[in-house]
């Protein structure tokens, strides 16, 4: 219970709770601003986000939980907003915000009722009033303040109407004087006294129920259990029933429908977003404008960082000592750093673009329209919502397949995301793409673009053909269901978009740089060093050589006989088929860190060897030569095998662990990392073969 008298003293700490795309996030983005943090589990649908904000000297600290339309879960996504409600007292949970859409009350009134059972002081934070308007329809506040017996705070979580009353109103949600509405069936009733030291009756069934459900319970009790729950669905069903007995009278007394006969905007542009032809070729369209954005909007920033890198790297060779420091400064760390930082700009237009559909609501609209198409490879159709995601990253998106109920069609979700391509090979595209299409930056359609789109597209296929065998593979008689609520379109939110860009860049940027950072350093070291008598005897060799040519000739040699050449040298007989030299499978190698590290990591590696030269990345690829044949390394014909090894290989250790993290089984991503290397492999090696 909140002590007012204390207020300066102890931060207040706030939930927002509600069902799916009911504005909650908006919310949470409007009252948090930049003061916010995402927890150790990422993911747009799934994460639990946290932050805070002043008012009138008090600290309040919001909770954003995952989007629910039950206490009832059946995703694992709403497991984790049950579980947090049911144990509110670890987490000190002094109000909840319930947001809900007042053009879907009396569906969001179902979970409402459900949590004023639990006691918890609640307020209603009334959103989406404009959509209402929109619809032509009035709502009765006062009224429906007086039959729930609750504070109803009316607001615009977009423009930020009604958010200064909301938060003067949170403060006076200090006792739970909220109507009470559950009427326990007789089964309901056996089971509550299990429970004695709860407060309320509807808590002490909820964690009964999800006590057996979840196998939380002893089992010298569980045989009570078994007499009563296996009728669960016939209890919440009745349950439901009751509720809605008292939720639909409320709503029709509170509510002023205007006749209207004309469709609303959103009806109109869904006739044609929405229609089984012209939907799917809005949304290729989509994707063509996205990646010749990609490049065309970036050339400008990505050569000025480009040239950037390269101004600072002689300025350090012109001004600091010929040592070790140096050395490491600007053959090793510079070029890591370079080599990803130049493909920010591509990087954050994608996701800017992301972010700007999604709150649009159009997002939803895609997973409407491949629904059908999923299913017959054997997906949910919530499952597009991942793949889509894994356009940005592969990691919140496997997090994301918690709301898919099918226990098979979760796995094989998440065993086919990474097959998608994510903002971490957008680099490594990028640099192939460069190098095969070098002259045709002016052009006025960007092949670099349609070979990018390409890659996607042809990654989506392959997630489908992968999971389709995964459904013949795996067996179980669990049927699939598919709800999908259509938001209304909506102007985008631009500091809700500005919020998500700086966090997923700063994610990015920090969470590759340090892998990055790390893996140069090494490089450097592995490049720079090696056995003393080879590096004596290149030096012995050379000793006369008095050609202008001849630190070139000592440094790529010794770079071949470094660490870094062994290590490759050593993997040269493995991917020598698929076109790939020593040096290249030194980056293949360091990959498996992180794809974009492919990279920093050939950035490294020829600016060791190539001590003198400045030119950009691609230029300097496009140089190099076989030194055995004299022939390019990068023919058209190594490139698309390179293009194609990075499209399917596995080499992402953090997907890895959270798959092992969401199926809880060492098996998954071991089945992960060998179907997708295989794959990658043997299609990279018909690829190479076939062009070379």
């Amino acid at each position: 219970m909140l002590n007012l008298n204390n207020l300066a003293e102890i931060p207040i700490h706030i939930v927002l709770v509600g069902n799916p795309n009911t504005g909650k996030t908006t919310l949470f983005n409007t009252l948090t601003g930049q003061n916010q943090k995402v927890s150790n589990l990422p993911g747009t649908t799934i994460e639990e986000k946290k932050g805070f904000f002043d008012y009138d000297d008090i600290r309040i600290n919001v909770t954003d939980l995952p989007g629910t339309y039950s206490l009832y879960p059946n995703g694992e996504d709403e497991q984790i907003t049950t579980q947090f409600l049911l144990n509110h007292k670890n987490h000190a949970i002094d109000a909840i915000v319930f947001v809900a859409d007042a053009s879907n009350l009396e569906r969001n009134l179902l979970l409402y009722t459900q949590i004023a059972d639990l006691g918890i002081p609640t307020l209603i934070a009334l959103n989406m009033l404009d959509v209402l308007e929109q619809k032509h329809i009035d709502i009765d506040l006062e009224k429906l303040s007086v039959e729930l017996q609750t504070i109803i705070a009316p607001i615009n979580a977009r423009n930020g109407t009604g958010i200064k009353q909301l938060k003067n109103k949170i403060l006076k949600t200090k006792v739970a004087v909220q109507r009470n509405f559950f009427m326990p069936t007789a089964e309901q009733n056996n089971l509550i006294n299990l429970q004695p030291n709860v407060e309320t009756a509807y808590t002490r069934w909820q964690i009964v129920y999800n006590s057996y459900k979840f196998a939380k319970i002893k089992d010298d009790i569980r045989q009570q259990f078994n007499e009563i729950l296996p009728f669960s669905d016939k209890i919440i069903a009745e349950e439901t029933s009751k509720r809605f007995a008292v939720i639909h009278p409320i709503v029709e007394q509170i509510t002023l429908k205007k006749t209207v006969k004309e469709k609303t905007i959103t009806q109109k542009i869904d006739a044609v977003l929405l229609h089984p032809v012209w939907g799917f070729l809005i949304f290729f369209t989509t994707l063509f404008i996205i990646f010749q954005s990609i490049f065309r909007l970036a050339e400008f920033p990505k050569s000025w960082i480009e040239n950037s890198f390269a101004w600072v790297t002689v300025l350090f060779k012109s001004n600091l000592p010929d040592n070790t420091f140096s050395q490491l400064l600007c053959d090793g760390i510079l070029p890591g750093l370079a080599g990803v930082m130049v493909f920010l700009p591509q990087i954050i237009i994608l996701f800017f673009i992301l972010a700007l559909l999604e709150d649009s609501g159009y997002m939803t609209r895609v997973s409407f329209i491949t629904d059908r198409l999923m299913r017959k490879f054997g997906l949910n159709g919530k499952s597009i919502i991942p793949l889509i995601g894994s356009m940005a990253c592969a990691i919140p998106s496997i997090m994301a397949t918690r709301n898919i109920e099918n226990k098979k069609d979760r796995l094989i979700t998440i065993l086919v995301t990474p097959l998608m391509s994510c903002s971490a090979r957008l680099p490594v595209y990028t640099l192939l793409a460069g190098l095969l299409f070098i002259e045709n930056t002016h052009a006025l359609i960007d092949l670099r673009g349609l070979l990018i789109l390409g890659m996607y597209i042809i990654g989506f296929i392959v997630a489908l053909l992968f999971a389709f065998i995964f459904k013949l593979i795996l067996k179980q008689k669990q049927r699939s269901f598919f709800v999908l609520e259509l938001p209304d379109y909506r102007l985008p939110k631009w500091k809700n978009i500005s919020i998500t860009l700086k966090l997923k860049t700063k994610d990015f940027v920090f969470n590759a740089g340090k892998i990055i950072l790390i893996v140069s350093v090494i490089l450097w070291f592995l490049a720079s060093h090696g056995p003393t008598e080879k590096f004596a005897a290149i030096n012995q060799k050379y000793a006369s050589y008095t050609q202008p040519d001849r630190e070139a000739k000592i440094q790529s040699e010794r770079l071949e006989a470094s660490y870094a050449g062994i290590l490759g040298k050593s993997i040269e007989p493995a991917i020598e088929p698929l076109g790939y030299d020593w040096k290249i499978g030194i980056a293949l190698i360091t990959s498996f860190a992180a794809r974009e590290v492919f990279v920093g990591t050939v950035a490294t590696i020829y600016s060791v060897g190539n001590s003198d030269d400045e030119s950009a990345i691609t230029s300097t690829l496009a140089k190099q030569t076989n030194g055995e044949t004299g022939k390019k390394t990068y023919t058209m014909a190594v490139v698309l095998s390179l293009l194609v090894f990075y499209a399917f290989a596995m080499q992402c250790i953090s997907t890895m662990a959270v798959t092992y993290r969401e199926t809880k089984s060492i098996k998954w991503p071991i089945v992960q990392f060998l179907y997708m290397s295989g794959f990658a492999y043997l299609l990279s090696l018909i690829v190479y073969q076939t062009f070379k």
